[in-house]
């Protein structure tokens, strides 16, 4: 990707659309959230639980609210004894792919040049 000056008004575009993908994506769990679903395709409360370190049931189960909300994921309630909720990635939550392995990719390639000193 190469950074190329924009004209004023496609500055101004292009700025309200990082702002708007900033809206929904932001906070230190969703990426993660994402991630975990992604990578499984799909994962129960207690596996992304386990797979987001550090995060509580609370702050959990109020960010895949906001995810469903904004057509991210679905959470789909499967009747079985107990109750089995699973959650899944939508179409629209799909297009996010591309952009959790270039992040992933880059995190990765972060590291090693961190410990490179």
């Amino acid at each position: 990707m190469e950074c190329t000056p924009l004209e004023k008004e496609q500055h101004r575009k292009k700025m309200m659309a990082v702002q708007d993908s900033m809206d929904v994506l932001s906070g230190k769990w969703k990426i993660s959230i994402l991630s975990s679903i992604c990578y499984y395709n799909q994962r129960r409360f207690s596996d992304i639980l386990n797979d987001v370190i550090g995060i509580s049931n609370k702050m959990l189960s109020k960010e895949l609210k906001e995810l469903e909300i904004n057509k991210l994921i679905t959470r789909s309630v499967v009747d079985t004894q107990p109750v089995t909720v699973n959650y899944t990635l939508t179409d629209h939550g799909k297009t996010l792919q591309t952009i959790i392995n270039n992040l992933t990719e880059w995190g990765i390639e972060h590291r090693k040049k961190i410990i490179e000193g």
